[in-house]
C-alpha cells in the first residue's frame, strides 16, 4: 500500500505601509467599491495595483519584446503591413 503525502507551502508576502494623497472624491469612490465587495480599502487598493501594475508589466514586455525583434532586423514587410491595415479598417 502506498501512502501519498501532500506538503503545502504557503508564502506569506512581507507587507508594508505607504503614505500617498488622493483626491477626497477618489477615496469615497474606494469606499463605495469596497463596501459593495463587503470587502476594505486597503484590498481594493491591492486589487487596483495588482492590475495595474499586470498591465504595464505586459506593456514593457512587449515593447522589449518589439526591440529586440527591430534589433535583430526582424521587420513587418510592405505587403504584411498592407495586410493587416486592410484588415483592421475593413478597406479593400
Amino acid at each position: 500500500m502506498e501512502v501519498y503525502c501532500i506538503v503545502v507551502i504557503q508564502l506569506v508576502m512581507a507587507k508594508e505601509n505607504i503614505t500617498f494623497r488622493l483626491d477626497t472624491e477618489k477615496r469615497a469612490a474606494l469606499d463605495v467599491i469596497a463596501a459593495g465587495m463587503d470587502r476594505d480599502r486597503s484590498y481594493v487598493l491591492n486589487e487596483a495595483i495588482n492590475l495595474y501594475l499586470e498591465m504595464h508589466q505586459w506593456q514593457i514586455q512587449e515593447i522589449q519584446r518589439g526591440l529586440e525583434e527591430a534589433d535583430a532586423g526582424d521587420f513587418a514587410t510592405d505587403e504584411e503591413v498592407q495586410a493587416v491595415f486592410a484588415r483592421l479598417t475593413n478597406a479593400s
